[in-house]
């Protein structure tokens, strides 16, 4: 069977549309969701163990390093619920990004700085706050996507416009 490559493309792209457009509304959702459940654990745990916190603070050279647990703990526990409900997503990623750029400075320096050796034994996707930063950038350049309380309640735009093959009219998924 002989069929136009042009009628096979039309052909796998409207099979392929609802696919496309279902991965674009749950990424970004299962994204927030790791990524919020992570941070909620992390900051109770910094609340649990608090005086720990307070002097791994201080030992990497962190100022106030109570008020900046404090603080850390907060905005872990609130903007990684946030993040769960899709809540203030672009506002609590970029802080939480912030926060990763920190361990990156401090905590995960030696990781980071021998991940980008020639050769290194271990990656960048091996330093954790990394690849946080990296699914917090998405977050907060895209926002939270069309199932999220942002969208909900703000109307605020998902992450782009669904998937449509080229030449397709009428609603998508």
């Amino acid at each position: 069977m002989n069929v136009e490559p042009s009628i096979a493309a039309a052909r796998f792209r409207s099979l392929a549309s609802p696919i496309l457009n279902l991965t674009q509304q749950a990424a970004p959702a299962l994204t927030r969701a790791v990524l919020g459940t992570a941070f909620v654990q992390t900051g109770l745990g910094k609340w649990e163990h608090f005086s720990r916190t307070v002097e791994f603070f201080e030992s990497i050279g962190i100022p106030a390093p109570a008020a900046n647990a404090a603080f850390i703990a907060s905005l872990e526990v609130a903007g990684g619920a946030a993040l769960v409900l899709g809540l203030g997503t672009r506002a609590f990623s970029a802080l939480l990004g912030c926060t990763m750029v920190t361990a990156i400075a401090t905590a995960e320096r030696n990781a980071f700085l021998a991940a980008l050796r020639p050769g290194a034994e271990k990656g960048l996707l091996d330093v954790v706050p990394f690849v946080y930063l990296l699914l917090l950038s998405g977050l907060a350049a895209f926002g939270g996507g069309a199932l999220s309380l942002d969208r909900l309640l703000f109307g605020r735009p998902s992450m782009g416009a669904p998937f449509r093959p080229a030449g397709a009219q009428g609603a998508s998924l």
